[in-house]
């Protein structure tokens, strides 16, 4: 017989890169102003990788992890299973787990990649937890990192997307938990595949594949920058932010009162500020990092998540509510009795 298990939170981390790009750098570049990016997404300043340097988003998931490890007190010879999120791997193949797995010299256990964007974090996440429950692994380490910098379009036509992005990584080390009303509780994911060109980069892929870039690239191209139907992305967020941070408190009995923290994936601070109102929560029941950071898409919770507990925000009995969305349409969430 297969015994229950719940997962937790053991350890966390996080890695931004040291090079910051604020409003005003960008609008060295473009026609924007620092005023206007305030404006529209609550924004200051962002990291980017510095392009002389030999960072990525396997090592930088690698920082994040190594830190997420040491403060859950196990070693790398622990870890069960690697999940890793991401829209910015290494390479289109293979994915940016197995390059953390040889980085950070850890055995021959699976390692995976989850490719669900800003809803990346709470899929790998309630995957690891998954896995957890079932009694297949004890540890799992899930990451969240992104290298956007180097594929934004830094011009005046491309200034609606590129000055929302940013670069950083953040880690969690879940582990077996036996008390199944403590950890996490729920995970909640939808998607909606009609809206999956609202928000993509629809080059280079199959379609439009490797020869076609070195022969025939034109950097007029959009297809080869993000793209991004803004109103409509607003429009769906707010909406099923709302329906799914509902779900998670349906599920486990509570209203919005009971929420500690919410930890929004930092999409835009209209979103996260619009969520709050509705349900009625205060500014200490909400943690916002977006204007430092950016969105660091997969990377945006666990950053979040590590720094409101490193500021003593998150602590023992806590409900933390995390919720996402984003290109898709997908979203989620995840609700945890803090342990």
């Amino acid at each position: 017989m297969i015994k229950n298990f719940t997962s937790k939170v053991a350890g966390l981390g996080k890695y931004v890169p040291e090079k910051i790009v604020t409003n005003d750098d960008l609008s060295r570049l473009m026609d924007t102003s620092h005023d206007w990016i305030v404006e529209r997404t609550g924004i200051k300043e962002r990291r980017f990788i510095d392009k002389n340097s030999d960072e990525g988003t396997a090592s930088m998931g690698v920082k994040a992890a190594e830190q997420a490890l040491e403060r859950a007190g196990i070693s790398k010879d622990d870890v069960d299973l690697i999940v890793f999120a991401t829209l910015s791997p290494d390479y289109y193949f293979p994915g940016s787990g197995v390059l953390v797995q040889d980085l950070m010299g850890i055995g021959t256990c699976p390692a995976l990649d989850v490719r669900n964007q800003c809803s990346g974090f709470i899929y790998a996440l309630s995957v690891a937890d998954q896995y957890i429950r079932t009694g297949t692994y004890k540890n799992v380490l899930v990451i969240g990192s992104e290298y956007q910098s180097g594929g934004l379009d830094l011009t005046t036509r491309g200034r609606t997307v590129s000055v929302i992005f940013g670069d950083g990584a953040g880690a969690a080390v879940l582990t077996r938990h036996d008390n199944l009303d403590e950890g996490i509780r729920s995970s909640h994911l939808h998607s909606e595949g009609k809206h999956a060109e609202e928000l993509a980069i629809l080059g280079p892929t199959t379609k439009k594949w490797v020869h076609e870039l070195f022969e025939d690239y034109d950097p007029d191209d959009k297809d080869y920058h993000p793209y991004m139907n803004g109103q409509l992305v607003f429009k769906n967020a707010v909406v099923r932010f709302s329906e799914v941070i509902h779900e998670a408190l349906a599920k486990n009995g509570m209203t919005p009162s009971d929420i500690d923290m919410l930890i929004p994936h930092q999409a835009n601070l209209r979103i996260a500020q619009f969520v709050q109102k509705k349900f009625g929560l205060s500014d200490k029941q909400v943690y916002n990092n977006i204007m430092r950071y950016g969105n660091t898409t997969a990377a945006s919770i666990p950053i979040a998540l590590c720094e409101a507990w490193e500021e003593g925000l998150i602590n023992k009995g806590d409900n933390v509510v995390l919720a996402a969305f984003g290109s898709g349409f997908t979203w989620g969430s995840s609700l945890i009795k803090w342990v």
